[in-house]
C-alpha cells in the first residue's frame, strides 16, 4: 500500500474541534528524503495556549470522573483502529520522518502495544492497602490525576512517544495539551484524530503547533497546566526543569543518550555486530537510544573492526519506502549540518575516520549522509561524550572489564547500554555497575518493551520512568486515605 499525502493545511485542534490559530503564521511538513511538502500547519501563540488549556479543564470534570475502566475503552477501541491502519500510518512516517518502513511499521506496533497496555490498567490503578497503628482504623492509598498536562513530544518516534505519554495520562482521567514537534506533526494529528473517532470526549485531548521557543515555552508557562511531560534534549530539559520550579509543576523528562556497547574478548562477534550495525545506524541513528560508543576490547578489536566495516560499507541508503533501503534521510537540513559538523569535529580531535562522513544524494535530493565510524577515539573527546543524533559510531578501545565499564560510565547521561560477553559474572557486573537505566546482555541498546519502564539516569533523566507499571505514576497523584471507624478521635503517636 502506497499512501501518498495530500498537501492540506492543518489548523489547530481545541476543544473537539479544528480551529483557526490567533496568527496568520504557518509552517511547512517536508518529506525529508524527497523534500516534497506533504502539509502546512497552523502557528499558535500564547493566547491559543490558553484556549486549549480552557478546553482542558473544562473537558477534565466529566472524564476524570468516568470510571477508569470506561476510560479504557476508548484506548481499546483505539488500538483496534491502530490495527486497522498499521500500514498506512507506517507509510505516512516514513514520507514525514524518512526512516524504513520496516522500522515505521515497528513505530506503529508500539503506539498499538502501549496503547493496549494502558487500556489493561484501567481495571488496576493500584494502590495499597496496609496495616493501621490504631484500631478500628483502615489505611489506603488510592491514585487520582493531576489535572491538565502540557505534552512536548519529538519527531524521531512521531506516533509511539506520543502513544507511550497520551495513553497512561488518558486512562488515569487526565486533560491534555500536546505540542508534536515541528518536523513531524501529521502523525501525531492522525493519533488524535483516531482517539477521537474511538470515542474520546472533545476538550480532553487538545493539539496545537508551533516553535517550541514559542509555542512549548507558553506550554510551560501557563499556570493552569500542572505537570509537562516533555522527551527531547538535554539542554532543553533543564530549561523546561528550572521553569516549572517557579510554579512548582511536575516534569518528567526524558532526555538524551550516549549509549555504549562493550564487546568482550569473549563475545559472539557475529552477533555483536549485528548489535552495533542496528544500534548505530538504526533509524539513521536518530535515536536517544543509539550506539554511538563501541567499547571493544582490544583482543578482538581489529577483527571486529574489518568486519563492522564491510558491513557499514554495504548499507544502501535511499528513501525509506524503497525496500531496498537500509538507511533513510536524516530529519532536516539543520541535523544534517549539525551531524557534519561532529565529524569534522572528530577529525579535529585527532580520531580516525575509517568510513563514511560525507554528505551524498542517492538519486534523491533529501538529507542524506553517510554511516560514519571513527577508531582511535580516546573517551574524553567530544564525538565520545556529546550526542550527535547521527549515524556516526565511535570504537574506543579498552583492555578489560574494569575499563570497559569505567569509560562506559564517563559520560553526562546514562540511558541505555549493552555487553556482549559470554561470561555470567563479566554480564551481572555490567548490570550492577553500569550507570544507566537499561541494560542489555547480548542484545543491542535499542528496542523496549511496553511493559517494562524505560528512562535513564544523570542527565537523561529526572527521575521517571515512562510504560511499564511507572507509566500511570507519571501521570497520578498518590493520595492517602485514613478511615477511622472507631467512634472517637485516636491520635496516631500518642494513643
Amino acid at each position: 500500500m502506497q499512501y501518498i499525502a495530500v498537501m492540506r493545511e492543518y489548523n489547530l485542534f481545541i476543544g473537539g474541534a479544528w480551529t483557526n490559530s490567533s496568527t496568520d503564521e504557518t509552517f511547512e511538513d517536508i518529506n525529508p528524503a524527497t523534500l516534497d511538502k506533504l502539509a502546512s500547519f497552523q502557528v499558535a501563540n500564547r493566547d491559543d495556549v490558553a484556549r486549549a488549556v480552557d478546553a482542558a479543564w473544562a473537558a477534565f470534570k466529566l472524564w476524570s470522573e468516568t470510571p477508569a475502566p470506561k476510560r479504557a475503552m476508548v484506548l481499546f477501541r483505539a488500538a483496534r483502529l491502530l490495527e486497522e491502519r498499521k500500514e498506512e500510518l507506517a507509510v505516512l512516517m516514513t514520507q514525514e520522518m524518512g526512516k524504513v518502513l520496516s522500522e515505521t511499521r515497528g513505530d506503529v506496533q508500539e503506539a498499538i502495544d502501549i496503547t493496549l497496555y494502558a487500556a489493561g490498567e484501567g481495571r488496576r490503578m493500584l494502590g495499597e492497602t496496609t496495616t493501621s497503628e490504631l484500631k478500628d482504623k483502615f489505611c489506603m492509598t488510592v491514585l487520582q490525576p493531576i489535572g491538565v498536562i502540557g505534552v512536548i513530544t519529538p519527531w524521531n518516534f512521531p506516533i509511539a512517544i506520543p502513544a507511550w505519554k497520551l495513553m497512561p495520562a488518558l486512562v488515569a482521567g487526565n486533560g491534555i495539551v500536546m505540542k508534536p514537534a515541528s518536523d513531524t506533526p501529521l502523525l501525531t494529528l492522525k493519533l488524535v484524530e483516531i482517539l477521537m473517532e474511538a470515542g474520546l470526549p472533545p476538550g480532553v485531548i487538545n493539539l496545537i503547533f508551533g516553535p517550541g521557543e514559542t509555542v512549548g515555552a507558553a506550554l510551560v508557562h501557563h499556570p493552569d497546566i500542572r505537570a509537562i511531560s516533555f522527551t527531547g534534549s538535554l539542554a532543553t530539559g533543564k530549561w523546561i526543569m528550572g521553569e516549572c520550579a517557579q510554579d512548582m509543576k511536575r516534569v518528567s523528562l526524558e532526555l538524551g543518550g550516549k549509549n555504549p556497547i562493550i564487546i568482550m574478548d569473549d563475545a559472539d562477534l557475529d552477533l555483536a555486530l549485528e548489535g552495533v550495525v542496528w544500534g548505530a545506524f538504526g533509524t539513521t541513528g536518530q535515536r536517544c537510544t543509539a550506539a554511538s560508543r563501541v567499547i571493544v576490547h582490544e583482543a578482538v578489536k581489529d577483527e571486529f573492526t574489518t568486519r563492522l566495516m564491510a558491513r557499514t560499507q554495504a548499507l544502501r541508503l535511499g528513501n525509506g519506502l524503497d525496500p531496498k533501503t537500509d538507511v533513510g534521510p536524516v530529519i532536516n537540513e539543520r541535523q544534517l549540518r549539525k551531524i557534519e559538523s561532529y565529524i569534522q569535529i572528530g577529525r579535529n580531535e585527532g580520531a580516525t575516520l575509517l568510513t563514511g562522513g560525507n554528505v551524498i544524494s542517492p538519486g534523491l535530493s533529501g538529507y542524506f549522509i553517510q554511516p560514519t565510524i571513527f577508531t582511535a577515539v580516546e573517551s574524553d573527546m567530544r564525538i565520545a561524550q556529546e550526542e550527535i543524533f547521527g549515524p556516526v559510531v565511535s570504537l574506543i578501545s579498552i583492555s578489560g572489564l574494569d575499563e570497559a565499564i569505567e569509560v562506559a560510565n564517563a559520560t553526562r547521561y546514562g540511558l541505555s547500554s549493552s555487553i556482549y560477553t559470554r561470561d555470567i559474572a563479566s554480564a551481572f557486573r555490567a548490570i550492577n555497575e553500569i550507570e544507566a537505566g537499561i541494560t542489555y546482555i547480548n542484545s543491542s541498546t535499542i528496542g523496549a518493551e511496553v511493559h517494562l519502564s524505560f528512562g535513564g539516569v544523570k542527565g537523561t533523566g529526572n527521575g521517571f520512568r515512562e510504560a511499564g507499571t511507572d507509566a500511570i505514576k507519571e501521570f497520578t497523584e498518590v493520595k492517602a486515605v485514613y478511615i477511622d471507624y472507631s467512634g472517637k478521635l485516636q491520635k496516631a503517636q500518642i494513643d
